[in-house]
């Protein structure tokens, strides 16, 4: 886990509601990062009560985006990326993991945390092929027009939308499929939407982490099954494996073989022909 300070003794950051839990920042102190609150600490040992691997399921998902932007960007020839809900800076950053193969690939991070625009705006000061802007996933169409997405996203070639761990944050009377179709609906021919969720796989576990994130406050969304999270892909081709738990996507030698959080989580890429 992240250090037990956190941001408490740090300057006070405008906007930031610190009587509210931040998505962001507890993936962070999941992730054993820095940048989280007293209030972010307390919803986290809920998650933990619930799953005590809560940190394995964390960095099983962070495992899975390496190998998944990796294939994109050494396989797929995929050269601009955009990142929707993409939490705090990490170690293996999605910039970084898609610069190992080729530094000329642009990313955009977006999420709705200003914590995640302040530090990324930080640590990408002197990078331009990569930013970080404020979006909400659930306005898609804003998210396309901004003018920093435009600068660096040409949607007339291919590109790639990367949406990890982020709809099952969002509840049905806010529509994730919708919103799947509309990122569908913006994808150049050649273009491939990533997504990848918390699963409900008839496991008690994960009623019970489900649970903690709602009591918490982190979004309104739920586990969603197999067949549920399939819809994510309507009108895109699957790549191989196609939807699988995430561990189980192209792994590789680093890819965990006996995590104890392999059955809470699924993840797929689909392609637009």
């Amino acid at each position: 886990m992240g250090d037990s300070r956190g941001l408490d003794d740090a300057p006070a950051i405008p906007d930031v509601d610190l009587t509210r839990p931040s998505i962001a920042r507890v993936y962070d102190y999941v992730l054993g990062g820095k940048d989280h609150y007293e209030i972010d600490r307390r919803v986290s040992a809920a998650l933990f009560a619930a799953v005590p691997e809560t940190s394995d399921l964390a960095h099983d998902n962070r495992n899975h985006l390496r190998r998944a932007v990796t294939w994109l960007v050494r396989e797929a020839g995929i050269r601009q990326i955009l990142d929707l809900g993409s939490g705090l800076p990490t170690a293996g950053n999605v910039h970084e993991i898609a610069h190992e193969v080729d530094p000329s690939v642009r990313v955009v991070y977006v999420d709705i945390d200003p914590i995640v625009l302040a530090h990324g705006r930080a640590l990408l000061d002197d990078d331009d092929t990569t930013t970080v802007v404020t979006g909400d996933v659930r306005d898609v169409d804003a998210i396309f027009a901004d003018p920093e997405v435009t600068a660096l996203i040409d949607t007339t070639a291919p590109f790639a939308v990367l949406a990890a761990s982020i709809l099952h944050h969002l509840s049905d009377e806010e529509d994730p499929y919708a919103v799947a179709a509309a990122i569908t609906a913006r994808l150049s021919p050649g273009s491939y939407l990533l997504v990848s969720n918390f699963l409900d796989d008839d496991e008690p576990r994960a009623k019970a982490l489900e649970r903690a994130f709602l009591d918490g406050g982190l979004g309104t969304g739920r586990f969603r099954t197999w067949a549920e999270q399939q819809r994510f892909f309507a009108g895109l081709e699957m790549v191989e494996p196609g939807l699988t738990y995430a561990n189980d996507w192209r792994p590789d030698d680093r890819t965990p073989t006996d995590s104890p959080t392999h059955t809470l989580y699924a993840a797929g890429i689909g392609r637009k022909a």
